[in-house]
């Protein structure tokens, strides 16, 4: 049974690897195009920018609100797991903040997007919610703390405080292009800055 088994699971095991690979990539497609031109642009883009086809697609998610709901818990792990990667090679803590901060305000655009396809679903989107609260406030944190142990801050930001006043930032930004939310995020990070002390 053994001598059976073994290279069936062998035989399959790569065409799991693909299938991920393949989603992976439908994902980073659709997160990239729903930054630039919102969570409705047409399916026949996201298979272009992927290179694969609209089948494929919905082979993976068979409905929009699939694929949104996939993009979210794609972009809150990959916020979630650019924290350490970015502290280990920024020039700096408060660097490593300000590019993190960047790839949040990406992520603000899909969980608007979502808020809208889920609202019937109160219970899902909540769900949804608290799993962002639980896997990027700790990475916050530890980037803001980062930063207040090198004096490059000031120490009394809150995570959740600041989270919350960039996602209010970036509410209705896609309705007025006049309106440059990703600039006022920077003057908000550039205002956590330490006053620094006249030279003697």
């Amino acid at each position: 049974m053994t001598d059976i088994d073994e290279p069936a699971e062998k035989a399959t095991q790569p065409k799991r690897a693909d299938a991920r690979r393949n989603e992976q990539t439908l994902l980073d497609a659709a997160a990239a195009l729903f930054v630039t031109s919102g969570v409705e642009v047409p399916v026949r883009d996201i298979a272009a920018e992927a290179g694969v086809g609209t089948g494929t697609i919905y082979r993976h998610f068979p409905t929009r609100a699939d694929l949104i709901i996939a993009v979210y818990r794609h972009q809150v792990e990959a916020c979630a797991e650019a924290g350490l990667a970015l502290l280990a090679s920024s020039a700096s803590p408060y660097a490593a903040l300000g590019q993190w901060i960047d790839l949040f305000v990406d992520f603000l655009v899909t969980k608007h997007g979502l808020a809208a396809v889920m609202q019937s679903d109160k219970t899902g989107f909540d769900t949804l919610h608290a799993y962002f609260l639980d896997r990027l406030l700790p990475v916050g944190t530890q980037l803001l703390n980062a930063a207040a142990e090198a004096r490059e801050i000031r120490p009394d930001i809150e995570t959740y405080e600041l989270m919350r006043g960039v996602g209010n930032l970036c509410i209705g930004a896609g309705n007025d292009s006049r309106y440059n939310a990703r600039r006022l995020v920077h003057l908000l990070i550039a205002g956590l800055r330490r006053p620094q002390s006249p030279s003697a």
